[in-house]
């Protein structure tokens, strides 16, 4: 059975019948380290996932040693989320998305830093290179995980790609001082499932039988794309595990669920033909912000809109891109969250528009409730060479392209403050009649 040493990177075959649960095969021949993968199928898989460990809390505290015991948490104030906890915070219960008053409630020695992700997009960056150091087909997921398929490397670097992963987390963690977690497998669905299996500094593998030995008795919330509504609807037919699905054909699956039946039917057989796909196009760019106080009125809510249309309109001009459609993000006061969409006449990058598309969307919404979030992002995007043309339906439409196109170019020359639009300065004024009043609680 192949093996290899994650500390020396030492590779290994052993005969057949050796057992690598034994004292002799968990530990290294060569240098004695217990850091061993054996797997029938080490030699040649190549499609990997790797994952940093609690990446925004890890580089704090690398970058701060006298935090290395401490529970630390990365996010916002008391009335944000979690962006990060480490894993001494994990303990606690804390996780990524919490609400920041529950994390502390739950862990309320911890340690909690503003994110920094000028910091965070370097240090990600320096990863990413290293990645494609091993191969040009490198697909990222976020500022911290990234597909990669290492197919046709071995002659290159001279070893399994399992060996160049190995090597390539070593170099991670002398050189930058972080961890990251990999998982190896056959293709993308069991590659991700396979990298947290084993955190933090992880390195498991899923091989040709992981569907029959492994996927069936696993919760069938494992499936990428299977979130808690479809989970509560697969639960009220009876499907909890993913072992429930085999019986059922790929129709069957459709008819019930929809376009992801098929997805449902494929991946609980371990099928994934999916590619890696090299520096693969964002699906979305959004924008959001929470507020202090939690806001009721819908002019309230639309001032705070303004700055994030903008703020979405740099971004997409920045990425030279243009969305198709807007989308609309909003969590009440109870963490309930509401989203909704519409579709734009044309593509855009244009902060006018998306305000002008999303705000009947918030007075259709501000109906009583208070929000404590609001977020707007741009969706189906498209090159922003096919953006903003003239539309004979609103010919008013060309000129507001225009007028946001001169404060574009004068902000690039005196700054963002220099030039802005009336109803921007309304940002300055919360709290507003529109914001909720805390209530005092009941005795």
């Amino acid at each position: 059975m192949p093996g290899l040493c994650r500390d020396c990177l030492e590779t290994f075959t052993e005969p057949a019948g050796a057992k690598p649960a034994d004292d002799n095969a968990t530990r290294c021949p060569a240098c004695g380290g217990f850091r061993m993968v054996w797997h029938p199928d080490l030699d040649r898989l190549s499609m990997a996932h790797i994952d940093c460990d609690a990446f925004y809390a890890s580089v704090e505290k690398r970058d701060r040693p006298e935090l290395r015991d401490k529970p630390v948490i990365v996010g916002g104030g008391r009335r944000g989320v979690v962006s990060a906890a480490c894993y001494v915070a994990r303990l606690y219960g804390v996780h990524s998305a919490m609400p920041m008053f529950k994390a502390l409630k739950a862990c309320p020695d911890a340690v909690v830093i503003r994110p920094d992700m000028a910091k965070y997009v370097e240090v990600g960056r320096a990863i990413r290179e290293r990645m494609r150091a091993l191969t040009p087909l490198v697909e990222p997921l976020s500022i911290d995980e990234a597909f990669l398929d290492l197919a046709g490397t071995q002659a290159l670097h001279h070893g399994w790609p399992a060996r160049s992963l190995a090597r390539l987390a070593l170099g991670i963690e002398r050189d930058l001082g972080l961890t990251v977690s990999v998982g190896l497998s056959y293709n993308k669905f069991f590659a991700k499932i396979a990298s947290d299996l084993d955190k933090p500094r992880g390195f498991a593998v899923l091989g040709l039988d992981a569907a029959e030995s492994f996927l069936a008795g696993q919760p069938v919330g494992i499936i990428w794309g299977v979130g808690k509504s479809l989970r509560t609807a697969l639960a009220r037919d009876g499907i909890t595990l993913v072992r429930h699905l085999l019986p059922l054909q790929e129709v069957e699956l459709m008819a019930r669920y929809g376009s992801i039946g098929q997805r449902l039917y494929r991946f609980a057989r371990g099928r994934d033909d999916r590619r890696v796909q090299p520096d693969a196009p964002a699906k979305s760019i959004s924008s959001e912000t929470t507020f202090e106080h939690d806001i009721v009125a819908a002019p309230a809510l639309l001032e705070q809109l303004w700055p994030l249309c903008e703020k979405l309109a740099r971004r997409l001009k920045k990425a030279g891109l243009a969305g198709s459609a807007v989308h609309l993000k909003l969590k009440t006061a109870d963490f309930k969250l509401v989203s909704r969409s519409r579709r734009l006449a044309g593509a855009t990058q244009m902060a006018e528009e998306f305000y002008r598309a999303a705000l009947p969307l918030v007075q259709q919404e501000a109906d009583g409730r208070a929000f404590r979030l609001i977020g707007v992002g741009a969706a189906d995007l498209v090159p922003a060479d096919v953006a903003d043309q003239p539309d004979l339906l609103d010919p008013a439409r060309d000129k507001r392209v225009r007028v946001e196109r001169a404060i574009d170019q004068v902000r690039a020359k005196l700054g963002d403050a220099a030039i802005g639009k009336g109803r921007g300065l309304g940002t300055v004024r919360l709290p507003l009649a529109g914001v909720a009043k805390p209530q005092p609680k009941k005795s």
